[in-house]
């Protein structure tokens, strides 16, 4: 979501739209401490911020190593990925814990449990993702602080939907239900979480992906 969307969809639902870089600790910081002093509590906080930089550890051919994922490429993807959900949950969590209630959800994915190819560092941090979320929901739960995270699959976002029709045809044919998820789809799991209906619901991952399992 770029800036001006961000505000148009925040102004929509009476609500405030801050542009903040999860891996910048201060400015999360920041950011959480604003929040709290405008409506004096947090009650959902979801880590949905994410970056890709796919490409094989070692990619050889015709018996000859040709490339390598950069160090680069990996920092970024567990700095965004991995890091900005420990920077965000951290700066969150007190207020959560002193007002005795919140609900913490992390944004996995479906190869952070089953694993992909080209996805070394992407799949190193959902994977991240999924046991900080359990390790959170035992912290937390003495205070009232419900975590778990949501592991999408293959969802026809506007990005993806971008993608040439013969990727599309066979992401919705490697799914058993023979087609891609909806945002909406994905937006109403978060939306059960979140709510007093999964109020003894805690630690748990789940599976938005129409009973895909990748790499099968």
């Amino acid at each position: 979501m770029d800036e001006k969307q961000g505000i148009s969809v925040a102004e929509s639902v009476g609500g405030e739209f801050f542009l903040v870089d999860v891996i910048d600790r201060k400015a999360v910081q920041d950011w959480i401490e604003a929040v709290y002093k405008q409506f004096s509590q947090i009650d959902v906080l979801i880590n949905n911020a994410g970056v890709l930089r796919d490409g094989q550890l070692v990619k050889f051919k015709e018996g000859q190593q040709v490339s390598q994922m950069s160090e680069a490429d990996f920092d970024l993807v567990i700095n965004v990925n991995l890091k900005g959900v420990f920077n965000c949950t951290q700066a969150v969590a007190p207020y959560m814990i002193k007002q005795g209630a919140g609900v913490i959800l992390n944004a996995t994915s479906v190869v952070g449990l089953d694993g992909n190819f080209g996805q070394t560092n992407y799949v190193a941090t959902k994977a991240g993702v999924v046991g900080m979320t359990k390790v959170w929901a035992r912290e937390f739960g003495r205070y009232g602080v419900r975590v778990n995270a949501i592991a999408p699959g293959f969802i026809a976002t506007e990005m993806v939907q971008a993608m040439p029709e013969k990727i599309l045809i066979g992401m919705a044919s490697r799914t058993p239900l023979k087609r891609m998820g909806d945002p909406r789809e994905v937006a109403n799991a978060y939306l059960f979480l979140a709510s007093e209906e999964a109020s003894f619901i805690s630690g748990a991952v789940l599976r938005v992906d129409g009973g895909i399992v990748i790499g099968t």
